[in-house]
């Protein structure tokens, strides 16, 4: 049996961060107002490690916010010493950090293997040089290839997390980014849909109207397509969407754009709804006495959709035969299945994002 995954995640907004992101408040993001310290972060770790069996798990202490590699080298050291102390304990098995393409070189991570850590996620957002100008990265496309680049040959876990939506963003650039991304093949990656948060510039842009965020359909679809050109590459997308937080909610820090608590399950009811209908067009549904979909249990709630939407779609697209949604256990999770008179179909999410075209 798989061992459960647990982050310890350690929020150190804006520190390090030598630059203001037109998109960007980290307090906002993180719900967290005030800057960290290293016994804040010890006091965290403890909180956490007291509802985790470590021998029953894998448990990662990860940096997010900020850039974490751009703050003092004395405050790097002492959180990268506190959990290499877990780390030394067997309390914890990996450390992650977030940081910025441009704080990255030899010295840095020679830095960070001498406390442990493993794996670096890079913000990237965008491949393009426009959308990262306008956003005032202050970092290029080339400083993210370099980083990726050393990042591997140093033997880091690397991920890239990307934005889509930002101003000067056209769903041309996004799907160019996720190609040279593809390329330099990370392991892992984010995928954040720009919202407009309370108290940035772009939340200026949007009131003066001169910037205007994805609506929340166009950004499941650009999602569904990046999530499917990444996986089928082998690089294991980890989420989309951020983490959603009290504060994180429309209407309050969230001034527009699409947000949703439950992105990455929008992304993958869609994607099923792709299949269903790839699998029922080959499988002649039309002749078909009934329609059944068959999927693993764990599945079940996704191929159905959210409010039962993939379930209310096929029903109205055949609206004169009997709809059946079930679980099959003997199906591996991402695959579906229909029966069509004697004959058996089943359609994989391997399968079915080999046959696509961008």
């Amino acid at each position: 049996m798989s061992k459960k995954h647990y982050i310890i995640p350690i929020f150190i907004p804006h520190r390090g961060c030598p630059h203001d992101c037109i998109f960007c408040n980290q307090k906002k993001i993180t719900g967290q107002l005030n800057d960290m310290t290293d016994k804040d972060a010890e006091a965290i770790i403890e909180e956490y490690l007291k509802t985790i069996d470590s021998d029953k798990a894998i448990v990662e202490v990860a940096f997010f916010g900020g850039s974490f590699t751009a703050i003092p080298r004395d405050d790097q050291d002492k959180f990268l010493s506190l959990a290499n102390k877990y780390l030394t304990e067997g309390k914890i098995h990996s450390i992650r950090l977030s940081t910025r393409p441009d704080y990255i070189n030899k010295d840095i991570l020679d830095n960070l293997k001498k406390y442990g850590a493993d794996i670096v996620e890079l913000g990237i957002q965008s491949m393009d040089s426009e959308v990262l100008s306008t956003a005032q990265r202050g970092h290029t496309a080339e400083d993210a290839i370099n980083a990726i680049k050393l990042l591997k040959k140093e033997g880091f876990v690397v991920g890239a997390q990307l934005m889509i939506g930002l101003p000067c963003d056209t769903e041309y650039k996004a799907i160019e980014t996720v190609r040279k991304i593809v390329e330099l093949k990370p392991h892992i990656a984010r995928i954040y849909p720009a919202l407009v948060i309370k108290d940035t510039y772009m939340e200026e842009m949007y009131k003066q109207g001169s910037y205007e965020p994805l609506t929340l359909d166009e950004a499941i679809n650009l999602s569904k397509k990046m999530l499917i050109y990444l996986e089928r590459s082998g690089i294991k997308v980890i989420r989309i969407g951020l983490q959603p937080t009290d504060d994180l909610k429309m209407g309050d820090n969230v001034v527009a754009g699409p947000y949703h608590p439950s992105m990455r399950q929008l992304v993958e009811a869609e994607i099923f709804k792709d299949m269903i209908l790839h699998l029922l067009n080959h499988t002649k549904a039309d002749t078909m006495d009934q329609i059944q979909i068959f999927c693993n249990p764990r599945d079940l709630s996704t191929v159905m959709g959210q409010k039962r939407a993939n379930y209310e779609y096929v029903k109205k697209l055949y609206r004169h035969k009997a709809v059946a949604f079930k679980e099959d256990t003997d199906l591996d999770i991402g695959s579906i299945m229909t029966i069509s008179g004697e004959k058996t179909v089943i359609l994989s999410k391997n399968t079915f994002y080999h046959g696509l075209e961008f």
